[in-house]
């Protein structure tokens, strides 16, 4: 009876200077986790707001595009208007006589697309390029810019046409 109840205590003895020597091992891994977690979450939140601000980007990139359009449309149809033989690739009535661009603000009463606001075509050309035949061939350059809290953006676009 008695050696199995010294085994027991023997035992138990040694387990308990195991534990005393692994007290402080919960403490170090804990503060580890919780260090990597950190790490972990602040990236993801750098990410977050990367892409955030990369789509903004891409917002303001593509109503530059549209406005780049709409500018090159609203001359296309000043070149080609419904009625025949009345449209013409002529400069804009500007005091300096070699400046042949347009501007088209959006956001003005008088053109206002729902979209566009702070956009605005800021170059808008038209060059005859050749006639032959009695087909004239065109070419209709057309900027767009737009601005949203200090940021600008701006994209060109040119379209090739022809008369019929």
């Amino acid at each position: 009876m008695f050696p199995k109840l010294a085994i027991t205590v023997i035992i138990k003895q040694k387990k308990s200077k195991m534990q005393s020597k692994q007290q402080g091992s919960a403490l170090v891994i804990a503060i580890f986790i919780i260090t990597v977690m950190t790490l972990l979450g602040a990236a993801l939140v750098r990410m977050v707001s990367s892409n955030a601000e990369t789509i903004a980007y891409e917002v303001i990139g593509t109503r530059a595009y549209q406005a780049a359009q709409a500018g090159a449309q609203r001359k296309l149809s000043e070149l080609f208007p419904l009625k025949p033989n009345v449209g013409v690739c002529s400069p804009t009535p500007d005091p300096d006589p070699n400046n042949n661009e347009e501007v088209y603000d959006f956001s003005t009463d008088v053109i206002k697309i729902k979209g566009l606001e702070n956009c605005r075509a800021i170059k808008v050309t038209c060059q005859e390029d050749a006639t032959v035949d009695s087909i004239s061939y065109y070419t209709v350059t057309s900027t767009g810019r737009c601005e949203v809290a200090d940021v600008f953006t701006s994209r060109i676009i040119e379209i090739k046409a022809r008369s019929l």
